[in-house]
């Protein structure tokens, strides 16, 4: 199976889901919608006694509900329960809440929009537009990041191309690029931010994404280059890419006095 994980954002909280290339369908984290319907303080808890009441009542949408492996809040990839948006409807209509109705409108909006997007990819990039002037990013900022967009695509298809695998390679070697080129590991990064779930992109600022596009570029033109082989040799072109970045930001904090990685956030600017 392909997957392509992402996050989807309903009323600016965040949900974490993967998309499922051969099956064509939606998987989302139970618990993020059990938390968002409920509020509760421990959507773990309430799942877990939710899904034994429906075992116990014989529910079969429950039974067939498995788990993929997913980024949690201390940035590590772990199995969570997931759902198909057909199951994940059923589930809904078993937990009390106000938010219950909106959330399905919500859900069958987004299995939609993915289906017309394999058909005219155009339209990610037009609704990516559309979601951050929701936010309120500045024009140029989001520029930026749709750049970026691109570029990481760019990258991550030639990193397909030789070989290494989604998951935990693509999450290593982005890794190799983030600290060479920021002095900092992508979870270092994100607890500087005061990040959990948030994408780090998304918090940063222009600079700093103008930096991380660099980095990936210039990895990706390397990797083209030299052709890889072996996952190992991806990472010592990681590095090489990501080094190219580190000059430029070392050079420019020199000339301003000024550190280009902070704690600082569009995005958290945003919300206040």
């Amino acid at each position: 199976m392909k997957h392509k994980d992402t996050i989807q954002l309903f009323e600016n909280k965040s949900v974490r889901t993967i998309w499922d290339e051969d099956q064509e369908k939606w998987f989302i984290s139970i618990i993020d919608v059990i938390q968002i319907l409920t509020e509760s303080i421990d959507p773990n808890a309430y799942w877990r006694k939710m899904k034994q009441r429906l075992k116990t009542e014989g529910n079969e949408t429950v039974t067939n509900c498995h788990s993929l492996k997913m980024l949690s809040p201390d940035n590590k990839m772990r199995l969570t329960d997931v759902a198909d948006t057909e199951q994940l409807f059923r589930l809904i209509q078993s937990v009390p809440s106000p938010k219950a109705e909106p959330f399905k409108l919500w859900l069958a909006q987004v299995a939609a929009e993915r289906l017309d997007e394999m058909q005219d990819p155009e339209l990610s990039v037009d609704r990516a537009l559309e979601q951050y002037v929701k936010l309120g990013y500045s024009e140029n900022w989001i520029n930026q990041r749709l750049k970026s967009i691109e570029i990481r695509n760019e990258l991550t298809n030639e990193w397909k191309e030789r070989g290494v695998k989604q998951g935990f390679q693509f999450a290593t070697l982005t890794d190799v690029i983030t600290k060479t080129w920021s002095g900092n590991t992508t979870k270092a990064y994100k607890v500087l931010k005061g990040l959990r779930k948030e994408n780090l992109r998304d918090n940063m600022t222009n600079t700093e994404l103008i930096l991380n596009m660099l980095a990936e570029a210039s990895t990706k033109d390397i990797s083209q280059a030299i052709q890889p082989v072996t996952f190992e040799e991806s990472k010592t072109i990681a590095h090489q890419g990501g080094n190219v970045a580190n000059v430029a930001r070392k050079e420019l904090e020199i000339r301003t006095g000024k550190k280009v990685v902070s704690a600082f956030s569009p995005n958290k600017k945003i919300e206040k």
